[in-house]
């Protein structure tokens, strides 16, 4: 017994740096794998904070509802996300043998939802303010809500085409109707990136730009901050599916896993600061359902920093359509 337990040290023992380079690696997958956590669970928080007041609290109209459901979309992901990340840390595969293999289809239909609300917010900005008047009068009512259905539905069908999902139907990778899913699903991923970048860029450069600028308000940095945030992480996450092959060394899935739970918590975080901004939180009645209205809401910023807007007219401009 001793001779196996000496020997057993002995094997552990770092003879050329390979034992020391894999113990520095595991340490680096559990820090990422803790922080990955931690953030999980903060989206989580904010999310559902988010989810609460917009569903029950405050009154809806056509931004909102994209919000609304762009906070259903995060908190799937990060609940998803958040499942996964305990099967790495405490190796729970008899628990969560089964619950595992559906964890990545919830992902990636939760980050198409997401993106595609993105999408559907920032194009939908971009028309109100390129086209005004056709805007307010001829924008068909409850759009908004059409909208997400539809879109919850192109997500979901995203995600049954899925190169995953083709492999557990046909059992290998080369069917021809794995290529056929695949040709399918990329004209509509590069759609929904060129709605979002090219939106993103006429709004900014009509913010920012020429002689006819639009006033700024709490609504167009709350849209601009959430696509910044947005574009460089979904690219690598949508990179990291696309390419998964390539993905799968140096802990390059777990950085991506956190890069993607930084992304989905962090448009809570963004309603809130810009919700807060230039607002004095000594009066009790700046509550967080305030302060989200004051984020969402489409009339410029006020300077004076303790001057706030009464009732409704902190959320969007009344003269905006319905849902």
């Amino acid at each position: 017994m001793d001779m196996t337990v000496t020997a057993w040290e002995t094997e552990l023992t770092p003879t050329n740096g390979s034992d020391r380079a894999f113990y520095q690696l595991y340490t680096e997958k559990i820090i990422l794998e803790v922080l990955s956590a931690i953030v999980a669970l903060v989206g989580l928080a904010g999310n559902a904070v988010v989810l609460w007041l917009l569903g029950f609290r405050m009154r809806r109209n056509a931004f909102s509802v994209y919000i609304l459901n762009l906070a259903g979309a995060d908190f799937l992901f990060l609940c998803s996300q958040s499942i996964y990340i305990l099967y790495e840390i405490f190796y729970l595969h008899f628990v969560l043998k089964k619950v595992y293999r559906f964890l990545m289809p919830v992902s990636i239909f939760a980050y198409i939802s997401g993106l595609s609300f993105l999408s559907a917010i920032s194009t939908e900005r971009c028309v109100s303010v390129l086209w005004p008047i056709w805007y307010r009068c001829r924008r068909p009512s409850h759009m908004s809500a059409v909208t997400c259905a539809l879109l919850w539905s192109l997500s979901l069908l995203m995600t049954i085409l899925d190169k995953n999902n083709c492999f557990h139907l046909f059992d290998s990778l080369n069917h021809p109707m794995c290529q056929v899913f695949d040709f399918i699903r990329l004209p509509w991923f590069i759609l929904l990136f060129v709605l979002l970048s090219g939106s993103s860029l006429a709004l900014m450069t009509r913010l920012l730009c020429g002689p006819h600028r639009i006033p700024l308000t709490r609504l167009y940095v709350t849209i601009m901050l959430s696509m910044l945030v947005f574009l460089p992480l979904g690219i690598t996450w949508f990179l990291s599916f696309w390419f998964s092959d390539d993905f799968n060394t140096n802990h390059l899935s777990m950085t991506i896993l956190l890069l993607s739970c930084v992304n989905s918590c962090a448009n809570p975080i963004i309603y809130f600061l810009v919700g807060s901004f230039r607002q004095r939180w000594r009066k009790r009645k700046h509550t967080l359902r305030l302060v989200l209205q004051r984020a969402l809401q489409d009339t410029p910023v006020v300077d004076e920093p303790g001057e706030s807007l009464p009732g409704e007219t902190l959320y969007m401009s009344e003269s905006s359509p319905g849902q």
